[in-house]
């Protein structure tokens, strides 16, 4: 629903448009936003407007479902609705509140004054969806708050509160006291009290003449000599997107606002916008962002489902994991109970905790007070009877990936917690029905994976049993949130969704070993094509004896399977990675530099002797092909075993878990970016050659059908722009 409303009062035009749940500037508002800006224009007796959002606040800028269609850039375009606010004869005032980013911020750049409430985001978000501000923004926001600040901010894509603005000379007033906003702060603050101060101020300069515009202005800074700043800026926002071209493109037309007059500028700004907006890294990132969105939205759950509340947690099991665990809910505020069998555990786990928040106090990433607060909601118990336990609204196991350890701690789990408490298990791998089957409440049990470190991975598995209740199921979508996860639902087979993937990656790089390669040329290889950390490094980071002990079970319950054993042999001598100083690498002590060790290579050809394979050369477009469409073709099987809703949650789960590069999209959109075809020709290919296990590579049906499979799906909302999430 869209509704713009046009009032006047004194001579004060107030234009106020509503369109939920952020007013997102869809092509339909754009037109009706004109029209009213025209009749306030035309009005006699109007001296002065007010251009305001309703709602959640000003404006969240492009709508992004829009973005690449022909409604993109239909007239009027919002480069023209800027234009129109700079070309009209009365002063328009803007009055934020909420949020102005992206193309909302254009808009209040067009306006003639600024008034904002210091609680409302600002920014430039463009850069993370591959793009650059196409309506003047990399132009305009130079000439007002300087080159320098202007490449911090529309470089880097982070949203700042109004407050920290003051001294940039952006706002003419900004009211209320800044405070950095957290978790959902979208709220509609101050929202009123705004537009009550931008009308009085508009009716204070309703005569002045002539008309600031920021197009005429000057960039404060541009005489200082900034190439260096501009290179530091770009090299971190470059860092920050792994690899896409936007960050570089912004300098570039930040650089045109300095060197060239405005029009001038402002058509450099376009053809740059329009060479991004067709790139391939811009359609992935902008699938990421709407997979993202997508991922809350499970078919059979409505989103008024009602949630259990949740005001306090436990965590059985001081280990890394369950450490991290307890972290993510004294982060988010939620008091919960640590709980380990042994004393020495879970004292040794705290301090490491306590070294953790030290850590992000040193580095200014947390107050002294806020590390202090977080620890104190963080209470230590070896008492499955504790008080905590028992008033926890939510249990999570973290114990050790065997079945029969679980066993023992849910049945005293479901004996310790309290009725309508939701009881979750952090397993990666194991049948999280059987595991169901120790309580007597199996409606109350779901999956809720965590990845390591799991104070700092944004991803979370929720595994939905086949008893899992549905309130169960939107009360951990609704925590994800409020722990700053991203919540993805998978149903229960062995890995769910990503260990499943990951065992058949790991598959072809063990396969590789045999066949050629050793470990830093498979690392190498995938690690320039952009994953955050190759196959081998990223095993020594987990430990190595956590695969082993899974691949134990598994050559007992599949024994069919075929698998590479160089990976046991590693495990046998002891290698368990960085915990131990050797794995796939070898570690300096407290380093985690991982540096090659010929004994692993002697080993590596020496098993490849024994199985009487001659060793050859394999490229690295081999090594990457295989790797990947390992994923997709698992993937598509997940996907057909209906253990993912939709490709486009396969994809959130690699890019938020597993290290995969964010300007390809995720492995499945990856897939049909390329061409599904080619893929399916390519692993054909590898069953003819005999590579590695030849019945894998049989195309998974999805592959072949020449369906698309990487649509975020039809429960992405409306209304989404670049600040929702």
């Amino acid at each position: 629903m869209i509704n713009v409303d046009l009032s006047v009062s004194a001579g004060i035009a107030v234009v106020r448009w509503d369109h939920p749940p952020v007013n997102s500037l869809t092509h339909a508002v754009r037109r009706a936003l004109l029209a009213a800006l025209r009749r306030a224009q035309l009005d006699e007796e109007v001296t002065a407007i007010v251009l305001a959002g309703a709602g959640k606040g000003f404006s969240g800028g492009a709508e992004l479902t829009e973005l690449g269609t022909p409604a993109a850039g239909a007239e009027p375009s919002l480069a023209t609705l800027v234009e129109a606010l700079e070309a009209g004869p009365k002063p328009v005032v803007a009055a934020v509140h909420g949020m102005a980013v992206g193309g909302g911020l254009e808009l209040a750049l067009g306006c003639s004054y600024r008034i904002a409430h210091a609680r409302a985001l600002i920014g430039f978000p463009e850069v993370k969806l591959g793009i650059i501000p196409g309506a003047g923004g990399t132009q305009r926001f130079p000439r007002l708050v300087g080159m320098r600040a202007a490449l911090e901010l529309i470089g880097s894509g982070e949203l700042v509160p109004a407050g920290q603005l003051v001294d940039l000379g952006l706002f003419d007033r900004v009211l209320g006291e800044a405070i950095v906003a957290s978790g959902d702060a979208l709220v509609p603050d101050a929202g009123a009290d705004v537009v009550r101060e931008a009308i009085v101020f508009a009716a204070a300069i309703a005569g002045r003449r002539p008309l600031p515009r920021a197009r005429d202005r000057a960039v404060p800074d541009a005489s200082t000599a900034a190439a260096d700043l501009a290179e530091a800026v770009r090299d971190r926002a470059a860092s920050g997107a792994r690899g896409g071209p936007a960050p570089s493109k912004c300098v570039a037309a930040i650089a045109a606002a300095v060197a060239l007059p405005f029009e001038d500028g402002l058509r450099v700004e376009r053809a740059l916008f329009a060479d991004l907006v067709s790139s391939s890294e811009a359609r992935a990132l902008r699938h990421a962002f709407l997979a993202e969105r997508a991922a809350s939205h499970v078919a059979d759950v409505p989103a008024d489902t009602a949630t259990r509340p949740i005001g306090a947690a436990a965590v059985v099991g001081a280990g890394t994991m369950g450490g991290g665990i307890a972290m993510c809910f004294a982060d988010a505020g939620i008091p919960v109970t640590l709980l380990d069998v042994t004393p020495e555990a879970l004292e040794a786990r705290m301090a490491l905790i306590r070294r953790s928040y030290a850590s992000s106090v040193q580095k200014g990433k947390l107050t002294a007070a806020d590390a202090e607060q977080r620890l104190r909601a963080i209470h230590p118990t070896c008492d499955h009877g504790h008080a905590g336990v028992a008033r926890a609204d939510i249990v999570i196991e973290a114990v050790f990936e065997d079945l029969s350890v679980k066993e023992r701690a849910w049945r005293a789990i479901d004996e310790a917690a309290k009725p309508g408490a939701i009881l979750a298990s952090n397993t990666s791998t194991l049948d999280l029905n059987a595991i169901a089957r120790f309580t007597r409440r199996p409606e109350d049990v779901v999956g809720a994976h965590f990845f390591s470190p799991a104070h700092v991975m944004k991803l979370l598995e929720i595994v939905r049993g086949s008893a899992t209740a549905k309130d169960v199921l939107a009360t951990v979508l609704g925590l994800a949130r409020r722990l700053k996860k991203i919540g993805v639902v998978a149903g229960v087979c062995d890995g769910f969704i990503g260990n499943r993937m990951l065992e058949q990656y790991l598959r072809q790089a063990w396969f590789l070993l045999e066949e050629g390669a050793l470990p830093a040329q498979v690392d190498r290889a995938l690690e320039a094509w952009g994953m955050a950390m190759g196959p081998f490094r990223m095993s020594d980071l987990a430990g190595n004896d956590v695969g082993w002990s899974i691949r134990q079970r598994r050559y007992v319950e599949k024994p069919d399977a075929v698998y590479s054993r160089i990976a046991d042999q590693i495990c046998t001598r002891g290698r368990f990675g960085q915990k131990t100083g050797a794995g796939w690498y070898r570690y300096e002590p407290g380093q985690r530099e991982a540096l090659v060790d010929p004994a692993v290579d002697e080993l590596v050809v020496a098993y490849s002797r024994s199985l009487g394979v001659r060793r050859r050369t394999i490229s690295d477009e081999e090594i990457v092909d295989r790797c990947i469409f390992a994923l997709v073709n698992e993937g598509a099987r997940v996907l057909e075993d209906g253990v993912a809703q939709r490709a486009s949650d396969i994809d959130v789960v690699y890019l938020t878990g597993y290290g995969f590069p964010r300007p390809r999209g995720g492995p499945m959109h990856h897939a049909e970016s390329i061409g599904l075809d080619r893929v399916a020709r390519a692993m054909r290919g590898f069953a003819a050659n005999g590579h590695g296990d030849p019945g894998f590579w049989r195309p998974a049906a999805l592959l072949t059908r020449g369906l698309s499979m990487t649509q975020a799906g039809p429960n992405v909302p409306r209304g989404t722009s670049l600040i929702v999430g």
